[in-house]
């Protein structure tokens, strides 16, 4: 008998796979002849229980998913037209530029105003369609710009379009070691006037092997904690030699980045390698180790797919919301037998080799290299009728199953985050680039401005279509009331 929960899986899985859109907020309808209402009884469930919002027959739109099921499959359409392929690395492009208005209009604002013009900027992300389009952008809007991918969070297809539209991509999926180094120093020796960053690993390593560079930056734009935190603890120690905007702290960047594009593009990417080997994330209990904002929003899909979650985390605070969120919180090593474990703290050796010798699969949720201690000399490809699958080993030491060798699930064996998280992202990271460039703030990491955060969200706000309730606004030279109603004297 057919599981109605394994097949709306797979079809939210498919849906998510073939756009790289995203599930949460999205208006959702479903449909069905009788004998498969048990079946789209579950797609509504597990959408709903993803973030979308379930529409009725008259709701019209461009965002409108239509997933019409029979038996274990589902025609899908987008916007009243049936889902389509995205073609090639130039279709992927063009797709996701479609799907990115907030960021978008941000660059027609530098645009106008000639922030970047000649500016030279180096762009070091992950390199995948809506890394590449922001490229683009900043180069539309008039910066002279280069591009820094490490080998493996690099597409080559995407580079290669790149790199016909105009921009340099220095990215090649094939170096390692010393070669990936001098890459990447040649790539800062190129001289900029910004960096952005995705972990500030090129900007580490421009202070440690090539510090007379530094000196002629306008700044730094960081995209994650993982990348803040040595920021950080180089700003205290008096080693940090360039501003830096910290991104990754605004939230329209960790508000939505982590919680909804992690969450969703890492939990599918662990779903789809799982079916491989006819599992499920419900075949086994879940352990998440770590509840910062990746991991609130991985455990959330996690269970939103019917997975039994617990989470192991060493601060007080953040074991506490896990806890009212209704998930065991425990020690790590005592939770981890036979479980898939998720490692979202983005820091080294989370997963120790006695946390993987309990567990059943590990992954990674984004983070940094050596998060899990592995020995790569002992992984074997899973085979399966006789080929290798990408992206999933098995430990033969333990009999682990390792997902992506311990590496960035959601990067090398998915798309990244979905393309309108990213598009806020990038929004938030061109309104820190226009700050650097406005303001030439003093040496020291620093916040992205309240009111440069608000113009974001409200862009956003206005290219999704948001009805924002502000009639009981106070106007801003009124502004609000603050004189205490309760004890106001009769007549006042």
């Amino acid at each position: 008998m057919t599981d109605p929960h394994a097949t709306a899986e797979r079809i939210l899985r498919r849906f998510a796979s073939d756009t790289n859109l995203l599930i949460a907020g999205r208006p959702v309808r479903v449909s069905a002849e009788a004998e498969d209402t048990a079946t789209a009884l579950a797609v509504a469930g597990m959408a709903r229980a993803l973030g979308a919002r379930l529409v009725e027959d008259d709701a019209t739109g461009p965002d409108v998913l239509d997933i019409d099921v029979h038996g274990n499959d589902a025609t899908l359409a987008l916007g009243g037209r049936p889902l389509a392929g995205r073609g090639d690395a130039g279709g992927r492009l063009d797709f996701a530029r479609a799907h990115m208005p907030v960021s978008t209009a941000l660059a027609a604002e530098l645009a106008a105003a000639g922030t970047v013009a000649g500016l030279r900027i180096g762009v070091s992300m992950t390199l995948e369609p809506k890394t590449a389009n922001l490229a683009l952008l900043l180069r539309d809007a008039g910066a002279d710009v280069a591009v820094y991918a490490h080998p493996d969070e690099t597409d080559p297809a995407v580079a290669e379009v790149l790199r016909e539209r105009g921009v340099p991509v220095d990215a090649d999926a094939t170096l390692s070691g010393d070669a990936e180094r001098d890459a990447a120093l040649a790539w800062l020796r190129r001289g900029f006037d910004v960096v952005v960053d995705d972990g500030s690993h090129l900007v580490r390593l421009a202070h440690e092997a090539a510090p007379e560079i530094v000196g002629g930056w306008i700044g730094v734009t960081e995209e994650t904690t993982s990348g803040l935190t040595p920021l950080r603890a180089m700003a205290a120690a008096g080693l940090l030699a360039t501003p830096v905007v910290a991104v990754n702290d605004a939230a329209t960047k960790t508000g939505f980045d982590n919680r909804y594009g992690t969450g969703q593009s890492c939990v599918l990417a662990i779903a789809d390698l799982l079916e491989h080997v006819d599992a499920t994330v419900r075949d086994m209990p879940v352990l998440v180790i770590g509840y910062g904002p990746v991991g609130v929003g991985v455990a959330a899909h996690l269970r939103a797919l019917g997975a039994e979650v617990r989470v192991a985390e060493i601060d007080p605070l953040r074991a506490l919301l896990a806890a009212h969120d209704g998930y065991e919180v425990g020690q790590a090593e005592d939770l981890a037998d036979g479980a898939l474990v998720v490692s979202c703290t983005g820091v080294a050796a989370t997963v120790t080799t006695e946390i993987l010798a309990r567990a059943a699969a590990v992954a990674v949720a984004g983070g940094v290299p050596g998060e899990v201690e592995l020995d790569a000399a002992v992984l074997e490809p899973i085979e399966v009728a006789g080929a290798p699958v990408p992206h999933l080993d098995v430990d033969t030491a333990h009999g682990t199953l390792v997902l992506d060798r311990g590496g960035c699930i959601n990067v090398t064996a998915a798309e990244g985050n979905p393309i309108e998280i990213m598009d806020l992202s990038f929004a938030t990271q061109l309104a820190a680039i226009r700050q650097l460039v406005e303001t030439r703030p003093a040496i020291g990491v620093h916040a992205l401005a309240d009111d440069a955060v608000a113009h974001v969200a409200a862009t956003a706000a206005t290219a999704r279509g948001l009805a924002l309730d502000a009639s009981r606004a106070s106007s801003p030279a009124e502004g609000p009331d603050w004189r205490s109603r309760r004890y106001r004297g009769v007549g006042a």
